[in-house]
């Protein structure tokens, strides 16, 4: 986790049709193959869907919902959406939606509403944790219809680093304390690890449990 010994080599790609932040994405993209929805460009949240190709984006449908701050997980052709907050409303959200590599449609609600959650898995095998306000400790799985209380972690936290499948994921980072923490999850329920060495309150991430990367700030 937070491997910051090794070189990382960049090079520039192409620019998302619509400027924004606060999106989410499919957990299960690569380099060449990624999709990106929701997020804000501030004050208004955005339904904008775009896809990836390894060199530009492309508009696809847009999402039911317009919201920000929200959870992803799948790949290009089946992502999930879900939680979120919406923009000039001030609307926490639990909606889920389900997306076909075409269009979205309306999924099961997460049992608990809420902003800043990460999410991980497939889209009939999902996981999603944390978020706020207030800060959260939950977990809840998705089956491809419903979501259904997980195990709980440590940290009551929002906007950690996510990465694995539903059984086997990790949760790192975060905000307001957990910048350093990291914790397992087996599919019951949550372990401890060795924190990492560097503070990241809200980051990106990538792999699995066995070699995962985290970064950010």
């Amino acid at each position: 986790i937070n491997e910051c010994k090794k070189r990382w080599n960049y090079s520039t790609g192409g620019n998302l049709i619509i400027a924004r932040r606060h999106n989410a994405g499919a957990s299960c993209g690569s380099v060449n193959s990624g999709l990106s929805f929701g997020g804000t460009t501030n004050p208004t949240s955005q339904t904008a869907t775009e896809q990836y190709d390894g060199t530009s984006w492309t508009a696809k449908n847009n999402m039911i919902t317009a919201r920000q701050l929200l959870g992803g997980a799948g790949d290009v052709d089946s992502a999930l959406a879900f939680g979120g907050f919406s923009t000039p409303s001030n609307t926490t959200y639990g909606n889920t939606e389900e997306y076909n590599g075409t269009s979205w449609s309306a999924g099961g609600a997460l049992i608990t509403s809420t902003a800043k959650v990460k999410g991980t898995g497939a889209q009939n095998a999902a996981l999603a944790f944390g978020g706020s306000s207030p800060y959260k400790s939950c977990t809840e799985e998705y089956n491809g219809s419903s979501w259904a209380t997980g195990g709980v972690m440590s940290q009551a936290a929002a906007a950690r680093g996510a990465t694995g499948i539903q059984n086997a994921a990790l949760a790192m980072g975060g905000y307001p304390t957990s910048q350093t923490a990291a914790e397992q999850y087996d599919g019951t329920a949550w372990s401890t690890l060795p924190d990492s060495p560097n503070d990241i309150r809200s980051g990106g991430s990538a792999g699995k449990i066995a070699g995962a990367f985290f970064f950010g700030k």
